[in-house]
């Protein structure tokens, strides 16, 4: 399910997507800027079509070699990266390490900090239930408040994000829990943040509850060449939510 544009002589887009997400969350991005930019959204490792790969929890890290490795292996010396959530968490690893490689790097409703005792219990009891549940409608709706702000979800014109993400996070499989504890488990990685010199754009959501706005704040102030969009009718995925303000805007600061 990875996808890659495969133009090699266009510049290349690493889109690296939300923990219940997948390759599918950028399809929009990737079709509003055919033709400008080539765009590569590997799978993570223990997640989507990578679930076999795992039988332990995931690290950031881990998936921060993992992308790495991609990345050499695909020849490609200069990138910009777009991170949604754990995506966001991988990309401020690799941007802080590899600071040659990130010229332009987008960061939507993600962070650098771990998470708050209060969502470690949340979120830990959350992914024991989902591995022995499964995804059950009543998980699905649980994944969707963590997702969608409230009143993208009670909008009775945005039926296509229950239409569409109702379908496909019931079939997720309980086995995507390695990979959760990871995210919900991951260590902070603020002090990184400096070491970024990538020009960076940071989308947040002002109702996102999973990673709040001061989240957004905290990286706008330490990332030396940042610049910060709060969105109201947004929560934590910006580019779901809100496409028609956020894909544009997203092509004109990678371009």
């Amino acid at each position: 399910m990875t996808i890659d544009t495969g133009e090699p002589h266009l510049s290349p887009v690493l889109c690296l997507h939300s923990l219940f997400l997948d390759p599918r969350a950028f399809d929009g991005l990737a079709a509003a800027g055919a033709g400008r930019f080539r765009f590569i959204a590997p799978e993570f490792l223990g997640q989507a079509g990578r679930l076999d790969e795992v039988d332990a929890t995931v690290t950031m890290d881990q998936c921060t070699d993992d992308v790495l490795a991609l990345v050499d292996r695909l020849g490609l010396t200069s990138v910009s990266i777009v991170g949604q959530s754990m995506g966001g968490d991988v990309a401020v690893r690799i941007a802080a390490r590899r600071p040659d490689l990130v010229g332009r790097l987008v960061l939507m409703g993600s962070s650098a900090r771990a998470e708050t005792d209060e969502h470690l219990d949340l979120f830990g009891a959350f992914v024991d239930r989902f591995e022995r549940e499964g995804f059950t409608p009543e998980v699905v709706d649980f994944v969707k408040g963590i997702l969608f702000a409230a009143t993208v979800l009670n909008d009775p014109a945005r039926s296509d994000i229950h239409e569409t993400w109702t379908k496909r996070l019931g079939e997720l499989s309980p086995r995507l829990a390695h990979a959760a504890r990871g995210v919900v488990q991951r260590e902070d990685a603020l002090a990184l943040l400096p070491l970024i010199t990538a020009r960076t754009l940071i989308i947040s959501g002002t109702q996102d509850q999973a990673r709040p706005p001061a989240w957004s704040d905290e990286m706008f102030d330490a990332i030396p060449n940042a610049e910060l969009w709060r969105i109201k009718t947004a929560g934590h995925s910006p580019c779901l939510e809100a496409p028609d303000a956020v894909i544009p805007r997203v092509l004109e600061f990678l371009a």
